[in-house]
Protein backbone atom coordinates (compact mmCIF):
# COMPACT_ATOMS: atom_id res chain seq x y z
CA UNK A 1 0.00 0.00 0.00
CA UNK A 2 1.43 3.81 -1.04
CA UNK A 3 2.86 4.53 2.32
CA UNK A 4 1.37 8.08 2.59
CA UNK A 5 -1.92 6.46 2.40
CA UNK A 6 -1.24 3.24 5.14
CA UNK A 7 -0.12 6.72 7.33
CA UNK A 8 -3.02 8.52 6.70
CA UNK A 9 -5.39 5.54 7.31
CA UNK A 10 -3.76 4.32 10.32
CA UNK A 11 -3.90 7.62 12.33
CA UNK A 12 -7.21 7.55 10.97
CA UNK A 13 -8.11 4.07 12.98
CA UNK A 14 -6.08 5.58 16.03
CA UNK A 15 -9.17 8.12 16.59
CA UNK A 16 -10.99 5.09 18.06
CA UNK A 17 -14.20 7.14 17.25
CA UNK A 18 -17.39 6.50 19.14
CA UNK A 19 -19.79 6.45 16.38
CA UNK A 20 -23.26 6.11 18.96
CA UNK A 21 -21.99 9.09 20.74
CA UNK A 22 -20.20 10.93 17.86
CA UNK A 23 -22.29 10.13 14.39
CA UNK A 24 -23.51 14.06 14.47
CA UNK A 25 -19.97 15.63 14.84
CA UNK A 26 -18.59 13.44 12.21
CA UNK A 27 -21.78 14.47 9.75
CA UNK A 28 -20.78 18.13 10.57
CA UNK A 29 -16.88 17.36 9.76
CA UNK A 30 -18.01 15.69 6.60
CA UNK A 31 -20.25 19.10 5.47
CA UNK A 32 -16.81 21.16 5.94
CA UNK A 33 -14.72 19.42 4.33
CA UNK A 34 -16.72 18.59 1.65
CA UNK A 35 -15.23 20.45 -1.80
CA UNK A 36 -17.47 22.80 -3.85
CA UNK A 37 -17.55 21.65 -7.60
CA UNK A 38 -20.99 23.05 -8.39
CA UNK A 39 -19.10 25.09 -10.96
CA UNK A 40 -17.48 22.42 -12.72
CA UNK A 41 -20.08 19.66 -13.24
CA UNK A 42 -24.27 19.94 -14.31
CA UNK A 43 -26.19 19.13 -11.79
CA UNK A 44 -29.74 19.83 -10.63
CA UNK A 45 -32.10 18.76 -7.49
CA UNK A 46 -34.96 16.97 -7.42
CA UNK A 47 -37.68 15.75 -4.95
CA UNK A 48 -39.68 12.37 -5.16
CA UNK A 49 -42.62 12.78 -3.06
CA UNK A 50 -42.95 9.45 -0.91
CA UNK A 51 -46.73 8.29 -0.15
CA UNK A 52 -45.42 5.71 1.99
CA UNK A 53 -43.72 8.04 4.83
CA UNK A 54 -45.05 11.21 3.67
CA UNK A 55 -42.15 13.02 3.00
CA UNK A 56 -39.96 13.91 0.31
CA UNK A 57 -37.23 12.19 -1.11
CA UNK A 58 -34.27 14.29 -2.09
CA UNK A 59 -32.92 13.51 -5.52
CA UNK A 60 -29.57 15.12 -7.15
CA UNK A 61 -29.36 14.36 -10.53
CA UNK A 62 -25.87 14.70 -12.49
CA UNK A 63 -25.13 14.93 -16.39
CA UNK A 64 -21.59 14.52 -17.79
CA UNK A 65 -19.47 17.34 -19.21
CA UNK A 66 -18.69 14.61 -21.79
CA UNK A 67 -21.20 13.12 -24.45
CA UNK A 68 -24.12 11.77 -22.55
CA UNK A 69 -24.46 7.83 -23.34
CA UNK A 70 -27.97 6.14 -22.99
CA UNK A 71 -28.29 4.34 -19.79
CA UNK A 72 -28.87 5.65 -16.13
CA UNK A 73 -26.88 5.00 -12.61
CA UNK A 74 -29.17 5.11 -9.47
CA UNK A 75 -26.79 5.92 -6.58
CA UNK A 76 -27.00 4.47 -3.00
CA UNK A 77 -24.18 6.59 -0.75
CA UNK A 78 -22.36 4.88 1.96
CA UNK A 79 -21.43 5.76 5.44
CA UNK A 80 -22.84 3.12 7.49
CA UNK A 81 -26.34 4.32 6.94
CA UNK A 82 -25.61 7.01 9.89
CA UNK A 83 -23.25 9.75 8.42
CA UNK A 84 -23.13 10.88 4.54
CA UNK A 85 -25.52 12.14 2.11
CA UNK A 86 -26.16 13.94 -1.73
CA UNK A 87 -23.78 17.18 -0.44
CA UNK A 88 -20.67 14.78 1.16
CA UNK A 89 -21.01 12.48 -2.30
CA UNK A 90 -21.62 15.33 -4.82
CA UNK A 91 -17.54 15.14 -5.78
CA UNK A 92 -18.17 11.23 -6.04
CA UNK A 93 -20.98 11.31 -8.20
CA UNK A 94 -20.17 14.18 -10.50
CA UNK A 95 -17.06 12.73 -11.35
CA UNK A 96 -18.87 9.01 -11.78
CA UNK A 97 -21.25 10.77 -14.20
CA UNK A 98 -18.26 12.55 -15.98
CA UNK A 99 -16.30 8.86 -16.60
CA UNK A 100 -19.20 6.52 -17.83
CA UNK A 101 -21.05 9.19 -19.48
CA UNK A 102 -24.02 8.56 -17.44
CA UNK A 103 -26.85 10.36 -16.07
CA UNK A 104 -26.50 9.66 -11.90
CA UNK A 105 -29.13 10.05 -9.58
CA UNK A 106 -28.19 10.14 -5.94
CA UNK A 107 -30.51 9.33 -3.38
CA UNK A 108 -30.85 11.46 -0.41
CA UNK A 109 -32.50 8.44 2.17
CA UNK A 110 -33.01 9.27 5.34
CA UNK A 111 -30.61 8.46 8.13
CA UNK A 112 -30.24 6.81 11.28
CA UNK A 113 -30.36 6.45 14.41
CA UNK A 114 -33.18 9.29 14.06
CA UNK A 115 -34.91 7.33 10.90
CA UNK A 116 -33.93 3.16 11.75
CA UNK A 117 -34.22 0.22 9.42
CA UNK A 118 -36.33 0.41 7.30
CA UNK A 119 -36.80 3.84 6.75
CA UNK A 120 -33.57 4.30 4.71
CA UNK A 121 -34.16 1.10 2.68
CA UNK A 122 -37.95 2.44 1.65
CA UNK A 123 -36.63 5.55 0.33
CA UNK A 124 -33.86 3.98 -1.79
CA UNK A 125 -36.96 0.90 -2.75
CA UNK A 126 -39.38 3.84 -3.56
CA UNK A 127 -37.13 5.97 -5.36
CA UNK A 128 -35.85 2.77 -7.28
CA UNK A 129 -39.24 1.93 -8.54
CA UNK A 130 -40.17 5.95 -9.09
CA UNK A 131 -37.32 6.78 -11.19
CA UNK A 132 -37.42 3.42 -13.01
CA UNK A 133 -41.50 4.11 -14.16
CA UNK A 134 -40.50 7.89 -15.11
CA UNK A 135 -36.97 7.00 -16.41
CA UNK A 136 -37.96 6.16 -20.10
CA UNK A 137 -40.79 8.67 -20.77
CA UNK A 138 -37.95 11.38 -19.77
CA UNK A 139 -35.46 11.08 -22.56
CA UNK A 140 -36.61 8.63 -25.21
CA UNK A 141 -33.04 9.15 -27.42
CA UNK A 142 -31.49 7.92 -24.07
CA UNK A 143 -32.62 5.38 -22.95
CA UNK A 144 -30.61 2.15 -21.97
CA UNK A 145 -29.81 0.10 -18.88
CA UNK A 146 -31.14 0.98 -15.97
CA UNK A 147 -28.28 0.63 -12.93
CA UNK A 148 -28.28 0.22 -9.40
CA UNK A 149 -24.98 1.96 -7.81
CA UNK A 150 -23.73 1.98 -4.15
CA UNK A 151 -20.90 1.56 -1.94
CA UNK A 152 -20.17 0.28 1.37
CA UNK A 153 -23.79 0.47 3.32
CA UNK A 154 -25.23 2.01 -0.26
CA UNK A 155 -24.44 -1.10 -1.76
CA UNK A 156 -26.22 -2.95 0.66
CA UNK A 157 -29.21 -0.88 0.04
CA UNK A 158 -28.94 -1.66 -3.39
CA UNK A 159 -28.59 -5.04 -2.72
CA UNK A 160 -31.53 -4.71 -0.63
CA UNK A 161 -33.45 -2.71 -3.08
CA UNK A 162 -32.68 -5.48 -5.64
CA UNK A 163 -34.50 -8.64 -3.45
CA UNK A 164 -37.16 -6.47 -2.53
CA UNK A 165 -38.10 -5.71 -6.32
CA UNK A 166 -38.04 -9.32 -6.83
CA UNK A 167 -39.90 -10.71 -4.30
CA UNK A 168 -42.56 -8.46 -4.66
CA UNK A 169 -42.62 -9.43 -8.50
CA UNK A 170 -41.77 -5.95 -10.25
CA UNK A 171 -38.99 -5.19 -12.44
CA UNK A 172 -35.73 -5.02 -11.71
CA UNK A 173 -32.70 -3.16 -12.79
CA UNK A 174 -30.18 -4.62 -15.75
CA UNK A 175 -27.68 -4.37 -13.48
CA UNK A 176 -26.00 -3.32 -10.74
CA UNK A 177 -22.71 -2.64 -9.45
CA UNK A 178 -21.20 -3.12 -5.39
CA UNK A 179 -18.61 -1.65 -3.98
CA UNK A 180 -17.40 -3.02 -1.10
CA UNK A 181 -20.90 -4.09 0.33
CA UNK A 182 -22.00 -4.73 3.61
CA UNK A 183 -23.85 -8.18 3.22
CA UNK A 184 -23.63 -9.59 6.59
CA UNK A 185 -24.88 -8.70 10.15
CA UNK A 186 -21.97 -9.52 12.75
CA UNK A 187 -18.17 -7.47 12.26
CA UNK A 188 -17.83 -8.42 15.94
CA UNK A 189 -14.08 -9.61 15.66
CA UNK A 190 -14.53 -12.48 18.17
CA UNK A 191 -17.57 -13.76 16.85
CA UNK A 192 -17.66 -12.98 12.79
CA UNK A 193 -17.06 -15.83 10.49
CA UNK A 194 -15.31 -13.62 8.28
CA UNK A 195 -11.33 -13.50 8.10
CA UNK A 196 -11.08 -10.02 6.91
CA UNK A 197 -13.10 -8.15 10.16
CA UNK A 198 -10.30 -9.57 12.22
CA UNK A 199 -6.80 -9.07 9.66
CA UNK A 200 -8.19 -5.35 8.24
CA UNK A 201 -10.58 -4.54 11.40
CA UNK A 202 -7.97 -2.18 13.22
CA UNK A 203 -5.41 0.14 10.94
CA UNK A 204 -7.32 0.56 7.67
CA UNK A 205 -9.41 3.15 8.43
CA UNK A 206 -12.55 2.09 8.68
CA UNK A 207 -12.62 -0.62 12.03
CA UNK A 208 -14.59 -3.66 12.76
CA UNK A 209 -15.81 -1.72 16.51
CA UNK A 210 -17.25 1.22 14.03
CA UNK A 211 -18.74 -1.30 11.63
CA UNK A 212 -20.57 -3.03 14.67
CA UNK A 213 -21.74 0.53 15.73
CA UNK A 214 -23.48 1.45 12.48
CA UNK A 215 -25.21 -1.62 12.00
CA UNK A 216 -26.45 -1.46 15.77
CA UNK A 217 -27.65 2.58 15.15
CA UNK A 218 -28.96 1.21 12.33
CA UNK A 219 -30.83 -2.04 13.12
CA UNK A 220 -31.39 -1.77 16.96
CA UNK A 221 -33.63 -4.89 17.13
CA UNK A 222 -30.90 -7.62 17.02
CA UNK A 223 -33.24 -10.09 15.39
CA UNK A 224 -34.29 -7.82 12.29
CA UNK A 225 -30.30 -7.74 11.44
CA UNK A 226 -30.32 -11.59 10.55
CA UNK A 227 -32.93 -10.59 7.53
CA UNK A 228 -32.21 -10.19 4.17
CA UNK A 229 -33.24 -6.43 4.13
CA UNK A 230 -30.27 -5.69 6.26
CA UNK A 231 -27.95 -8.87 5.29
CA UNK A 232 -28.56 -10.20 1.97
CA UNK A 233 -26.26 -13.03 2.40
CA UNK A 234 -28.95 -14.51 4.78
CA UNK A 235 -31.25 -14.22 2.01
CA UNK A 236 -32.80 -18.00 1.70
CA UNK A 237 -32.65 -17.49 -2.75
CA UNK A 238 -30.65 -15.27 -4.43
CA UNK A 239 -32.31 -16.17 -7.93
CA UNK A 240 -33.33 -13.73 -10.19
CA UNK A 241 -31.31 -10.74 -9.58
CA UNK A 242 -29.29 -8.26 -11.56
CA UNK A 243 -26.76 -9.13 -13.62
CA UNK A 244 -23.76 -7.78 -10.72
CA UNK A 245 -20.71 -6.15 -10.54
CA UNK A 246 -18.87 -6.31 -6.82
CA UNK A 247 -15.37 -4.66 -6.73
CA UNK A 248 -13.77 -5.42 -3.14
CA UNK A 249 -10.85 -4.31 -1.69
CA UNK A 250 -7.69 -5.60 -0.51
CA UNK A 251 -7.48 -4.02 3.08
CA UNK A 252 -11.11 -3.90 3.76
CA UNK A 253 -12.88 -4.96 7.21
CA UNK A 254 -15.87 -6.12 4.86
CA UNK A 255 -13.75 -7.28 2.15
CA UNK A 256 -14.37 -11.00 2.90
CA UNK A 257 -18.52 -10.83 2.95
CA UNK A 258 -18.67 -9.13 -0.26
CA UNK A 259 -17.11 -11.37 -2.16
CA UNK A 260 -19.02 -14.30 -0.46
CA UNK A 261 -22.21 -11.95 -1.32
CA UNK A 262 -20.54 -12.30 -4.52
CA UNK A 263 -20.05 -16.02 -4.85
CA UNK A 264 -23.22 -16.36 -3.58
CA UNK A 265 -25.05 -14.87 -6.31
CA UNK A 266 -23.34 -16.81 -8.76
CA UNK A 267 -24.49 -20.52 -7.19
CA UNK A 268 -27.69 -18.74 -7.48
CA UNK A 269 -27.13 -18.63 -11.55
CA UNK A 270 -26.67 -15.03 -11.70
CA UNK A 271 -24.15 -13.59 -14.09
CA UNK A 272 -21.66 -12.58 -11.64
CA UNK A 273 -18.07 -10.45 -11.72
CA UNK A 274 -15.99 -10.34 -9.26
CA UNK A 275 -12.96 -7.89 -8.95
CA UNK A 276 -10.58 -7.18 -5.70
CA UNK A 277 -9.09 -3.66 -6.12
CA UNK A 278 -5.60 -4.33 -4.73
CA UNK A 279 -3.33 -1.81 -2.01
CA UNK A 280 -6.77 -0.05 -1.40
CA UNK A 281 -9.03 0.35 1.18
CA UNK A 282 -12.44 0.64 2.50
CA UNK A 283 -14.11 3.83 1.17
CA UNK A 284 -11.45 4.64 -1.36
CA UNK A 285 -13.83 6.38 -4.19
CA UNK A 286 -14.28 9.04 -1.73
CA UNK A 287 -10.37 9.90 -1.70
CA UNK A 288 -7.61 11.24 -4.13
CA UNK A 289 -6.81 8.84 -6.85
CA UNK A 290 -3.02 8.75 -5.54
CA UNK A 291 -2.46 4.85 -6.54
CA UNK A 292 -4.52 4.61 -9.39
CA UNK A 293 -7.12 2.47 -7.74
CA UNK A 294 -10.53 4.85 -8.42
CA UNK A 295 -8.90 4.97 -12.50
CA UNK A 296 -8.89 1.17 -12.36
CA UNK A 297 -12.37 0.60 -10.80
CA UNK A 298 -14.06 2.98 -13.94
CA UNK A 299 -12.20 1.03 -16.78
CA UNK A 300 -13.77 -2.18 -14.75
CA UNK A 301 -16.98 -0.32 -14.48
CA UNK A 302 -17.60 1.24 -17.88
CA UNK A 303 -16.61 -2.29 -19.65
CA UNK A 304 -19.07 -3.98 -17.62
CA UNK A 305 -21.62 -1.29 -18.79
CA UNK A 306 -20.89 -1.81 -22.18
CA UNK A 307 -20.95 -5.54 -21.50
CA UNK A 308 -17.29 -5.90 -22.34
CA UNK A 309 -16.09 -7.61 -19.48
CA UNK A 310 -15.27 -10.63 -21.36
CA UNK A 311 -12.56 -13.36 -20.69
CA UNK A 312 -10.64 -11.67 -23.67
CA UNK A 313 -10.73 -8.52 -22.22
CA UNK A 314 -9.68 -10.01 -18.66
CA UNK A 315 -6.65 -11.71 -19.78
CA UNK A 316 -5.31 -9.05 -21.67
CA UNK A 317 -5.61 -6.81 -18.98
CA UNK A 318 -3.60 -9.04 -17.01
CA UNK A 319 -0.58 -8.90 -19.09
CA UNK A 320 -0.22 -4.97 -18.32
CA UNK A 321 2.66 -4.39 -15.94
CA UNK A 322 1.04 -2.52 -13.05
CA UNK A 323 -1.84 -4.74 -12.22
CA UNK A 324 -4.40 -2.87 -9.86
CA UNK A 325 -7.21 -5.47 -9.61
CA UNK A 326 -7.38 -9.62 -10.06
CA UNK A 327 -10.08 -12.14 -9.54
CA UNK A 328 -9.96 -14.73 -6.82
CA UNK A 329 -7.67 -17.55 -6.51
CA UNK A 330 -9.25 -20.98 -6.14
CA UNK A 331 -7.66 -21.30 -2.31
CA UNK A 332 -10.25 -17.95 -1.70
CA UNK A 333 -12.77 -19.35 -3.18
CA UNK A 334 -12.63 -22.05 -1.25
CA UNK A 335 -11.95 -20.40 2.02
CA UNK A 336 -14.99 -18.08 1.18
CA UNK A 337 -16.95 -21.57 1.13
CA UNK A 338 -15.83 -22.76 4.77
CA UNK A 339 -16.97 -18.76 6.04
CA UNK A 340 -20.30 -19.73 4.27
CA UNK A 341 -20.97 -22.70 6.26
CA UNK A 342 -20.02 -20.99 9.58
CA UNK A 343 -23.16 -19.03 8.60
CA UNK A 344 -24.86 -21.78 7.90
CA UNK A 345 -23.97 -23.32 11.89
CA UNK A 346 -24.29 -19.88 13.34
CA UNK A 347 -27.80 -19.70 12.02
Amino acid sequence: MNPVVRLFLKLRSKLNIDMKKNYKTVRNIQDVITPDVSDRYTMFDHKIYSPKGGHNIPIRVFLPNSDLKPGALLFFHGGGWVIGNIETYTPTCAHMADVTGKIVYSVDYRLAPEHPFPKGLDDCYYACTYLMDHYEKVRDELVGEFTLIGDSAGANLAAAVSLRLRDNQQKIPAKQILFYPATYWDHDEETSPFESIRTNGQDYGLTSKQIQEYMELYVPDPILRKTQDVSPLMASELSNQPETLILSTEYDPLRDEGEAYAHMLKQAGNNVTLRRILEAPHGFINYPDVTGAIEESYRIINNFLSDQLSSDNLADHKKEEHQKSRELTEEEINKLEYFLSQIEVKT
